[in-house]
């Protein structure tokens, strides 16, 4: 049974808490108790708020990301968890490199949850402008609402 499940991205400011802070709205929603995390392949901003710009595309849609603070993937997490998330397929190499052998069904790509969406990443919308951080929105609630169905029927 799914109880913990961990979302991460390479530096946990855009992606990974985007998708924390959906999830934990939908959960409540839905009455589900289950614990939700993120996490980062990389260390550049651990301790940091997620970015200025996710935090004010979540909050219109009214999502509050404002507590989450970035922290690094370990392998701890690998036991921790029984989801663990990717956002996109370097991220998932990465993580495989740290995850335990006995571990590794637990990793999966987050858009596997949303094959209505018809990709396989969430892009990194870092470096672009707002109409990136509104579709790591639109895919990651596609995905949440996916990955609900799938606790629900569990």
């Amino acid at each position: 049974m799914t109880r913990r499940i961990l979302f991460f991205c390479m530096g946990n400011i855009c992606r990974s808490p985007t998708a924390e802070g959906v999830m934990r709205a939908k959960l409540a929603a839905a009455g589900l108790d289950v614990e939700v995390d993120s996490a980062g392949t990389h260390g550049y901003h651990v301790g940091a708020p997620p970015d200025a710009r996710s935090q004010q595309h979540a909050a219109r849609r009214g999502y509050d990301l404002s507590a989450l603070r970035a922290r690094q993937l370990v392998a701890q997490d690998f036991d921790r968890f029984d989801l663990v998330l990717a956002m996109d397929d370097d991220n998932l190499a990465r993580a495989e490199r740290l995850c335990p052998p006995a571990q590794r069904q637990r990793l999966k790509l987050l858009l596997d949850y949303a094959p209505q969406a018809g990709k396989r990443h969430v892009p990194d919308p870092y470096y672009g402008g707002a109409a990136g951080f509104e579709e790591v929105l639109d895919l990651v609630e596609a995905a949440c609402d996916g990955l609900i169905e799938v606790l629900r029927r569990r």
